[in-house]
């Protein structure tokens, strides 16, 4: 990894830890006290051993340390719970704060730029890699303050028994820290390389899955299990060197401490066998020193090792936050100059009127979609955008819906479209798409999603009118009839009749409607129309739709072709000129005599 966006990844992590609160404080604070613990009881033990194996005094003279020694334990314990528990509060705390962050930004940015990834790949970014940050707070940045304050508590406490000791801890500490460091500089490009093959799974699989009855139709299944095989393996191979790195990191450091702890034993071993005579300052050296220094070793680097044990939280957190610092700090070409005035106050009332003067609508990464494009839509006035696949149709709606950004000017009832407040905006919309998307709860939860306390008997109201009242009361559990993940529990076509009543229920100013009867046959799909232009007699309408028969009842008719207005005007004054309308019609009856043959045949 780039060491510039290393560094910018390690000071972006260092700015979340504000959503940790006071945890991380109490969670060093906890960790220091425990240290200090370890400190008071090797020091009453070693006088304890001193005092009867030396010294030969009566136990009953340390009385006192002994109770001390005893109530040490629970109280190290106790410490170490709490630590544990404001540790996990911190990380957790954070993880809540950076998931509701993201999902934030996914609203902001809006579906238009969700589409642009897989659906898996999503899901790894709002689970996988937002856990992945857990431990980097919870674990490895409170071990930092305590792997340099621990270990020089005990070097301060050694030093003045023996030199000799306190030098052997002092020039092998490094030794740990160093070798974490250069494992460290590959780990984080590990989990990198990891995080993007489990994005790339979680993004492959997710697509086939739902894909999976056409892949069985164009007998793809086995050439796509293989697809899959090969991500899966490409994700075992960067998992298992993720884990070669964190084991070989773990045992080299073990190695490392083991062997200082080891060069101390055979100092003071050689030093009581009278071979070693320096390093006590000349006041020679007793069971004591030797018994709380060798005891205290190992707590000296314990700090050490536990920061290296969880240096792979660091790199794993780089890995983690490569794409979700993307995500948060992302910002399209146009967002300096969006404003968002909440006060701005509009006559919804009388319907809505929507300008476009010069419109040219964006990508988030700055690519012109479509425009420039002129059209007034009047107050009341139902207007069918039209046009060949790719002309630009759903890319108009989803800048009307404030999903694209746009150059130009687009006003509202006379206000920029800029300055509006887009959730208050969106309460007077109501929109319709080809693809419905229904919620996991029952039919009732997703009719009543913009008003909650709809009654049974509206609820019922909208369905009729939808054309799906009588589906609905066939099921046993009536409106509470459960609809599943994706939609379970219903057909297309019946999830499109819900997702109509739901719109029905809005009572909006303006429906923007795309390809509303796609998924319908030609008995609902004409009372669905109905339906609508019921709803839609005081409200202004704007619809996608390839069904040119359906546009005798809109009051105006948008050509689009390439991105821009080739043709405008009333279904009679298109169906008069030549031109794109024109051949598109010839096109669509062609089509229709050719079913209607082949089925008469």
């Amino acid at each position: 990894m780039d060491k510039s966006l290393e560094k910018q990844l390690i000071t972006w992590l260092r700015l979340q830890k504000q959503a940790c609160g006071f945890y991380l404080n109490l969670t060093v604070i906890f960790g220091l006290l425990t240290g200090l613990s370890l400190v008071v009881q090797a020091y009453m033990l070693s006088t304890i051993l001193h005092g009867i194996i030396i010294l030969e005094l009566p136990k009953s003279d340390f009385t006192q340390e002994f109770i001390s020694l005893l109530a040490l334990i629970p109280i190290r314990a106790l410490l170490a719970f709490a630590r544990e528990r404001t540790s996990f509060e911190s990380g957790k705390r954070l993880r809540v704060q950076i998931r509701r962050a993201v999902l934030d930004k996914l609203t902001e940015l809006g579906p238009a730029f969700v589409k642009g990834k897989p659906v898996g790949s999503w899901a790894s970014i709002v689970l996988e890699q937002v856990e992945d940050l857990h431990d980097f707070y919870a674990r490895y940045l409170p071990q930092i303050i305590l792997a340099g304050f621990i270990p020089l508590t005990i070097l301060v406490v050694v030093f003045p028994l023996n030199w000799a000791a306190g030098f052997v801890l002092l020039a092998t500490a490094p030794l740990i820290p160093m070798f974490m460091i250069l494992v460290g500089m590959g780990a984080a490009d590990a989990n990198r390389k990891n995080f993007s093959a489990l994005a790339k799974l979680s993004g492959h699989f997710m697509d086939r899955l739902k894909g999976l009855n056409t892949l069985k139709l164009f007998n793809r299944g086995e050439a796509e299990a293989k697809a899959i095989e090969s991500a899966s393996e490409e994700f075992r191979e960067r998992t298992m060197s993720v884990l070669r790195m964190a084991f070989l990191s773990s045992a080299v450091l073990e190695f490392f401490a083991a062997l200082s702890i080891a060069v101390l034993a055979v100092y003071f071993g050689f030093s009581y066998l009278g071979h070693l005579n320096f390093g006590d300052y000349g006041q020679g050296i007793s069971l004591f020193i030797g018994l709380f220094v060798l005891m205290l070793a190992p707590e000296f680097y314990q700090p050490l090792r536990d920061m290296g044990t969880h240096y792979h939280a660091k790199a794993q957190a780089i890995g983690a936050a490569e794409e979700l610092m993307a995500l948060l700090e992302y910002k399209h070409q146009l967002s300096a100059s969006e404003t968002k005035v909440g006060d701005t106050q509009l006559d919804w009332q009388s319907g809505v009127e929507v300008i476009a003067t010069d419109l040219i609508v964006m990508s988030h990464d700055g690519c012109e979609l479509v425009g420039p494009l002129s059209f007034h839509l009047k107050q009341g006035q139902h207007m069918a955008l039209v046009g060949p696949s790719g002309s630009g149709k759903t890319s108009l709606l989803n800048a009307l819906l404030g999903f694209l950004p746009y150059l130009g000017s687009l006003k509202i009832n006379g206000v920029e479209f800029k300055q509006l407040d887009k959730p208050q905006y969106r309460k007077h919309l109501a929109w319709l798409g080809q693809d419905p998307q229904l919620f996991h709860g029952s039919v009732r939860d997703n009719v009543t999603m913009a008003n909650p306390e709809m009654s049974d008997a509206e609820v019922e109201t909208l369905l009729s009118k939808a054309k799906v009242l009588d589906f609905v009361n066939e099921q046993a559990l009536g409106l509470l009839h459960p609809i599943g993940e994706q939609m379970a529990g219903v057909s297309v076509g019946q999830a499109q009749r819900i997702a109509l009543a739901r719109a029905l229920g809005q009572d909006a100013s303006l429906y923007v409607l795309d390809e509303p009867t796609a998924s319908l046959d030609s008995h609902s799909e004409q009372a669905v129309l109905a339906a609508l232009r019921d709803a839609m007699s005081q409200s202004s309408c704007l619809m996608v739709t390839h069904r040119l028969d359906q546009l005798d009842q809109m009051d105006r008719i948008l050509v689009l072709d390439k991105g821009v207005i080739v043709q405008q005007g009333s279904f009679i004054e298109l169906n008069q000129e030549l031109g794109l309308f024109k051949l598109m019609q010839q096109d669509e009856c062609e089509v229709d005599t050719g079913i209607n043959k082949e089925a008469h045949s």
